[in-house]
């Protein structure tokens, strides 16, 4: 008898960790242009804390449970899938569900594991690469040998941002909390790394040539402070606002220097503009992963059962690079 039966984790209420629960539930088959996966690891972010704290609900239809990008094999696929076969390994970006044995997928957003990559630690590549991917190359447009900014520079996002914007030919810059957290910024290639707690980076970056893009998920004064060190023609792309959305800025220096405030989420897109962005990744930043240009950095790995002590890792603020849980 075929078991169809996988683990997910689910918030029944908001709240901290402790609010998670693991339950088991019946799977139905793949629905037409879905790929069901076995799940080797999946990538715990930041958006999952929020969605466990009742702040960003799963879009309509998405699957039941936590979890934004899972590494694995492929169990079944649906009706009119093609390119992919039983037992392929591959990485995907799922819209939920990722915290399971078995994800569903949409066909587009799927990709072949890189090749020479241990298939768990893939499991950290799908979210942040999307993310940094139409975030930072498309909406910001980075060039080659231009100054790239990323704040949280040892998050998942950080690390990944860090290294494809080097691996593109950028002069890259990046803010993180803490001695250790800098070198590690440094050691995956950053020219210059900033220790927020100690040095007055905006000042600085300012001094020494400025920004001509800058990713931030922090928010609150950053965004001034981001402006303010923003060159002429610069783009600040949002993603996330740990500090708060609700800012007060000066926006003339915006407007004098001609500068871009842009931002996205990625969750809520329909499937073909991700599944276009999943051809994007596989063509421009897959040979990078595969050159050893571009890895993701983890920081500790837990098992299913073990959700809440991964997500109070991350609420501790002290990890860097990506928590993976393991089924």
């Amino acid at each position: 008898m075929v078991d169809n039966s996988s683990r997910i984790v689910v918030a029944p209420e908001p709240g901290g960790p402790d609010k998670l629960v693991v339950k088991t539930v019946n799977l139905a088959p793949p629905a037409p242009g879905e790929v069901l996966i076995d799940v080797a690891a999946a990538g715990v972010n930041r958006p999952d804390v929020f969605e466990r704290m009742g702040f960003y609900p799963a879009p309509e239809g998405a699957p039941e449970g936590l979890g934004l990008e899972v590494s694995g094999a492929v169990k079944a696929l649906g009706e009119g899938v093609t390119g992919f076969a039983i037992g392929d390994p591959v990485v995907a970006l799922v819209s939920g569900g990722g915290y399971a044995d078995v994800a569903r997928a949409m066909a587009g957003s799927v990709l072949p594991a890189p090749k020479g990559m241990e298939l768990t630690q893939a499991a950290g590549l799908p979210e942040t690469i999307f993310t940094v991917w139409t975030n930072v190359f498309e909406a910001g447009a980075l060039k080659p040998g231009e100054r790239f900014l990323v704040h949280g520079g040892a998050s998942g996002i950080g690390t990944t941002a860090i290294q494809m914007a080097k691996a593109h030919g950028a002069y890259v810059i990046a803010t993180a909390g803490g001695a250790e957290r800098a070198q590690l910024c440094r050691d995956l290639g950053a020219d210059r790394a900033f220790d927020y707690h100690a040095e007055d980076w905006s000042a600085a970056i300012s001094a020494e040539g400025g920004a001509d893009v800058i990713l931030d998920m922090v928010g609150g004064d950053y965004v001034q402070q981001n402006l303010n060190c923003l060159n002429r023609k610069g783009r600040l792309v949002m993603i996330a606002f740990l500090k708060g959305s609700r800012v007060e800025v000066d926006l003339m220096g915006l407007m004098l220097k001609r500068q871009t405030l842009t931002g996205s989420t990625l969750r809520a897109r329909p499937d073909a503009e991700k599944a276009a962005l999943a051809q994007a990744v596989q063509t421009h930043v897959w040979p990078w992963v595969e050159a050893g240009k571009v890895r993701p950095v983890i920081d500790s790995s837990f098992a299913l059962d073990e959700v809440a002590k991964a997500h109070a890792r991350m609420d501790a603020g002290g990890h860097a690079g990506k928590i993976l849980l393991v089924p």
